[in-house]
C-alpha cells in the first residue's frame, strides 16, 4: 500500500474533542468517506491481508456497514450486515455484549450458506466488545471468519486482549 496515499487518507479523519461527552477525543471519519481516493485507499489497505480468503464482508451497524460496503466492491465480495437488535425482520442469531457505558445486541440474518468465508469489519477497534460480539455472531450462524480488519485501533484500551489479532489501518 503507498504511504502516501495512507498518509493523506489519516489526514481526513478529523478530531473532535469533547464529544460525545468531556474528555473523549472523537475521532469523525466523515470527510474521509466523502473523499474518493481515500476511500478508495483505505478500503483496499483494510482488505489487503485476507485477498482472496474471503466471499462476504460483514459489517457491524452503522459505520462498519459504510466500510464494508467499500471493501465489498473493492474485493468483488458480497455483504452481510450486522445490525442492532430489533432492526431486522428475520435474525437468526443475536449476541449480547457489555460496553464501557451499558449493554448492547446484535444481529444477523442467516442468508449465507454455511461454512460461507467472512471478512468482519468495523470502523474502531476500543475495548473489543463489538467485535468480538461480531465474531460469536458469525460462529454460532455457522460461518468461517476468515479475518477482523478495523479503520483504526484505540491501542491503549487493549481490545486485542478481547477479540483477537485484529487488522487495523490506522493506530492512535
Amino acid at each position: 500500500m503507498n504511504p502516501d496515499a495512507l498518509a493523506r487518507a489519516e489526514a481526513l479523519i478529523a478530531t473532535i474533542p469533547d464529544f460525545p461527552e468531556p474528555g473523549i477525543l472523537f475521532r469523525d471519519i466523515s470527510p474521509l468517506l466523502a473523499d474518493a481516493a481515500g476511500l478508495r485507499t483505505i478500503a483496499m489497505a483494510m482488505a489487503e491481508p485476507f485477498v482472496g480468503r474471503f466471499d462476504v464482508v460483514a459489517g457491524v451497524e452503522a459505520r462498519g456497514f459504510l466500510l464494508a460496503g467499500a471493501l465489498a466492491v473493492a474485493s468483488g465480495a458480497g455483504l452481510a450486515p450486522i445490525r442492532k437488535a430489533g432492526k431486522l425482520p428475520r435474525p437468526a442469531g443475536s449476541v449480547s455484549y457489555e460496553l464501557e457505558y451499558g449493554s448492547a445486541t446484535i444481529e444477523m440474518s442467516d442468508d449465507l450458506p454455511a461454512g460461507t468465508r467472512v471478512l468482519l469489519v468495523d470502523d474502531v477497534l476500543a475495548t473489543g466488545g463489538t467485535l468480538r460480539a461480531g465474531q460469536q455472531l458469525l460462529e454460532q450462524l455457522g460461518y468461517e471468519i476468515t479475518g477482523t480488519a478495523v479503520l483504526m485501533e484505540l491501542a491503549a484500551l487493549g481490545g486485542q486482549r478481547v477479540c483477537g489479532p485484529v487488522h487495523s489501518v490506522f493506530t492512535v
